[in-house]
């Protein structure tokens, strides 16, 4: 496999209360939330450790975004519905927590011709006049590569750490195949 490191920049996980929130209750009880039905459907608690975004909404759905590890992200989670159970007492001890997407970084080390990649690469969306990078979808890992002239990688839409490293790695290794980058 090609020899490359990815840093998580972001996990989105998602939870299902299987109960529907009062959220005009629940906002004024909270510290760091912001409410405001007319500019977001649901209420946004902000966590300092770990530093978190939990989005809250009325159906009992909640969606936790900024954690960089998934330990974090799942630490949030709980840490939000304990908050919310203080308040509702009936909200489910039990409920599934999915991670929905991980991001990630890479650096390829070596610049590329985004033209170049555009025309041999296959799966490839690119229009510098709109975004300055290149988009290439994977079906295995099932993931997005922003690819970048600099050798700069972001990995978006793996469920998994490991999904965005095989992706980058995937990606590397096909561009040394087309002779697009020097090993």
């Amino acid at each position: 496999m090609a020899d490359v490191e990815i840093k998580v920049e972001n996990i989105v996980a998602s939870a299902t209360l299987g109960k529907s929130l009062e959220l005009p209750r629940i906002a004024p009880a909270l510290e760091n939330v912001e409410y405001n039905l007319e500019q977001f459907p649901g209420l946004v608690f902000k966590l300092k450790d770990p530093k978190t975004a939990a989005l809250i909404f009325g159906s009992g759905k909640l969606v936790c975004t900024g954690a960089k590890c998934k330990e974090d992200s799942i630490k949030a989670i709980h840490m939000t519905v304990d908050r919310i159970r203080e308040l509702d007492p009936d909200i489910p001890e039990d409920f599934e927590i999915k991670i929905q997407n991980i991001v990630a970084s890479a650096n390829l080390g070596k610049v590329l011709n985004l033209e170049a990649v555009a025309l041999d690469l296959e799966d490839t969306e690119y229009e510098p006049e709109q975004f300055p990078g290149l988009v290439y979808r994977l079906s295995d890992p099932k993931v997005v590569l922003l690819l970048f002239g600099s050798g700069k990688v972001v990995c978006t839409g793996a469920k998994t750490p490991d999904q965005a490293l095989l992706g980058v790695q995937k990606t590397k290794e096909r561009l040394i195949e087309l002779y697009l980058i020097e090993e």
